[in-house]
């Protein structure tokens, strides 16, 4: 019976080191899993702002070229959105009026909403450049009117994403459809 000392205690540390690595498993499981809801959840953020601007865009169409068009909002560079002269709220507003309260209200909705976020309004009809989303535009008259919307995201190996120009990528781009003058 000597020869056996020492086997349950072998045994033990063998079980503790199979479940020490199916804890670490699991560990890197969940941290994965928290990571791709947050990003999900900025996605879906993103989504919805950028929709809620075509509306807006689409419902003042005559301000596209005057107002819309040009905005480059950087939360990051710039923290508090740039304030329109009135918010519509104790009289009436011109549509230019409306216009420059729609950016304003962009630009906060981009600050709440994403992690050093960034919303462009543009032409540009390629939007990809190396299968990835790119701020750039071409600004042709002809172009479709987009919507693009960014934040500072990260990889899952904790590097930042980038486009491939070596800046942030946009997360979302929506077309706006539309007669524009």
């Amino acid at each position: 019976m000597r020869h056996a000392a020492g086997f349950t205690l072998l045994e033990v540390l063998i079980a503790l080191l199979v479940l020490a690595l199916g804890l670490i498993g699991g560990t890197a499981m969940q941290l994965h899993a928290m990571r791709t809801r947050h990003e999900s959840a900025l996605l879906s953020a993103a989504v919805q702002i950028a929709a809620g601007m075509a509306d807006r865009m689409r419902a003042n169409a005559a301000q596209v070229p005057a107002v819309y068009l040009g905005v480059d909002y950087d939360a990051h560079a710039n923290p508090v959105p740039v304030a329109p002269e009135s918010t519509c709220r104790l009289g009436p507003c011109d549509p230019a009026g409306i216009a420059r309260l729609d950016v304003h209200e962009l630009g906060r909705q981009v600050r709440a909403a994403l992690p050093a976020g960034r919303a462009r309004i543009c032409r540009d009809a390629q939007m990809y450049a190396g299968g990835r989303l790119r701020w750039t535009c071409t600004g042709g008259a002809s172009d479709p009117v987009v919507v693009k919307i960014g934040w500072r995201g990260r990889r899952p190996d904790g590097t930042p994403e980038r486009d491939g120009q070596g800046g942030r990528a946009p997360g979302v781009a929506v077309a706006v459809a539309g007669a524009w003058p």
